[in-house]
């Protein structure tokens, strides 16, 4: 389902469910990050589902939590990301040790034409959501990085929330992919 016209980077406030035939296959991404074939093939049998909440603190700092629960009971995690760019520590279930920050900015600031391309002219207005992700290596024993991009894309003529990924694997592997999400209503 499409993601309300009146709705904006400013606030991506709602449940989604991930549609993975308009999204990229991420197998092996996740295979690259360390994840087990169990695991990657549970995954990829799953429905997943995003509630999101996107909020400022009472000090301005602009926050999206995500709880992600996947069918099956195959599990989910927690995103609690603070768009202020500091780097933190975070223990993922699926993911292990990792570094992460994130942050708004215009996507002119932005050079990777990949995570730039496509967004609503909402995004174009206001900034995407931008985030790194690396392997806290010491601790999780690989070492990978991703940089996303979050907003909304008009798909086949409907406004969806949409993810672009930029991933560098342990060995110099080098994958793109999209992640596209269906809204679901609000919470």
């Amino acid at each position: 389902m499409a993601a309300p016209p009146e709705m904006t980077i400013l606030d991506i406030s709602g449940k989604y469910m991930m549609n993975k035939s308009l999204s990229d296959d991420t197998d092996e991404i996740l295979r690259l990050q360390g994840v087990s074939w169990f695991k990657r093939r549970a995954i990829s049998m799953a429905s997943i589902y995003l509630t999101v909440r996107h909020y400022t603190s009472d000090d301005g700092v602009e926050h999206i939590d995500i709880d992600q629960v996947l069918s099956g009971g195959v599990g989910g995690n927690t995103e609690n990301r603070i768009l202020d760019y500091e780097e933190r520590e975070i223990q993922d279930p699926t993911f292990g040790w990792v570094l992460s920050r994130s942050r708004r900015v215009s996507l002119d600031e932005i050079d990777n034409e990949w995570l730039r391309e496509g967004w609503t002219d909402d995004v174009w207005e206001h900034g995407t959501v931008d985030t790194r992700a690396q392997s806290e290596t010491e601790k999780s024993h690989t070492n990978w990085v991703v940089e996303q991009t979050w907003g909304f894309e008009e798909i086949d003529g409907e406004k969806r929330y949409a993810r672009h990924l930029d991933f560098l694997g342990p060995g110099g592997e080098k994958i793109r992919a999209r992640l596209v999400y269906d809204y679901q209503g609000t919470l």
